[in-house]
């Protein structure tokens, strides 16, 4: 059977008219509440950055945000569900600088590509440490003491993390390095255990997020000797950078930002970078991140790619200066 000409040109521009009148799945979404991974567990402080951004971006979207935690392995187990995920914008990832680039480097054989397999979003903050100690383990009151009375005493310090391969695993490793330290890395699952685990002297230290330890700074249970960015955080400004305290060029950053699976519409990443941006210049929300110790941080799905790709490169050269493993 020979189709004329011009029955194959009617049913080209049926077909045309068909496709571009049928509204594309972007316009459609969100028809359902969106699930958002978590590679760290409840009270952390990438949890306390999600909740803070939560109910602005549910508005924006209109539509809920439901957090599934999976802690654990560095995050590899939320990147992991992640990596696999339909990408139709209804399942994304918090990741942070050590799921999308120290991960790369440190672990061997993972089950995806932090690369390949993900869809940069947004950037959501960046974030300091700070050198936080148990002054009953170790009474010491500036940066300069405590490498002295460590370099002093070999073998007798061990300092915590909030598991191996995260941002506080590395900055504390990239301090040994620079410190000329020897100290022994003790991992745990997560911010609030390794806080813990240096509130109850377990271990002496741990270089952790500034905003989960001020409450504990402020009733005495820890002291604080230096932050890890090149500035001062507003939040605790009375606290020295390391660098300014007693090792001088010393600087460590992580970020936290959002992911969603490889092939996911631009559409949906636009729009949930939209959301983020939305959230991080509303005034009373930007000043409770600053006051956390956060720097809220605002890219375009482009930008953030680059920072991506960028951290990864300077990531992995940190693991390799420091000799850092998964213990």
């Amino acid at each position: 059977m020979r189709i004329s000409t011009a029955a194959l040109k009617s049913l080209a521009i049926a077909l045309f008219i068909a496709l571009t009148a049928a509204p594309s799945f972007a316009q459609e979404w969100p028809a359902k509440p969106i699930t958002l991974v978590m590679g760290f567990p409840a009270g952390s402080g990438v949890d306390v950055v999600a909740r803070t951004l939560q109910e602005s971006m549910e508005k924006s979207l209109n539509t809920r945000i439901v957090t599934d935690y999976r802690a654990g392995a560095g995050g590899n187990i939320a990147s992991d569900a992640v990596a696999k995920a339909r990408p139709d914008g209804y399942t994304i990832l918090l990741g942070t600088a050590a799921t999308h680039g120290v991960n790369a480097a440190l672990y061997k054989n993972l089950p995806f590509d932090v690369e390949a397999d993900f869809t940069p979003i947004a950037p959501l903050v960046d974030v300091s440490n700070v050198l936080t100690i148990n002054p009953e383990v170790i009474d010491v009151k500036t940066i300069k003491e405590f490498i002295d009375r460590v370099k002093a005493n070999p073998g007798k310090f061990n300092y915590a993390s909030t598991g191996s391969g995260t941002g506080t695993h590395l900055a504390f490793a990239e301090f040994n390095a620079k410190a000329g330290l020897n100290m022994v890395h003790v991992p745990y699952k997560g911010g609030p255990e390794a806080l813990q685990g240096v509130m109850k002297g377990d271990t002496c230290c741990i270089m952790n997020q500034v905003q989960t330890v001020i409450p504990h700074w402020k009733s005495g249970r820890v002291r604080l000797l230096g932050v890890t960015t090149k500035t001062r955080v507003n939040a605790i400004a009375e606290i020295p950078t390391i660098a300014e305290a007693g090792l001088p060029g010393f600087e460590s950053y992580t970020w936290f930002g959002l992911f969603g699976p490889k092939g996911l519409d631009p559409q949906i990443a636009t729009a949930l970078n939209a959301a983020v941006h939305k959230a991080l210049e509303t005034p009373t929300i930007r000043q409770k991140l600053v006051e956390l110790g956060n720097t809220p941080r605002l890219e375009t799905v482009e930008q953030f790619k680059a920072t991506v790709k960028n951290d990864r490169a300077r990531w992995a050269a940190v693991v390799k200066t420091t000799g850092a493993t998964i213990d």
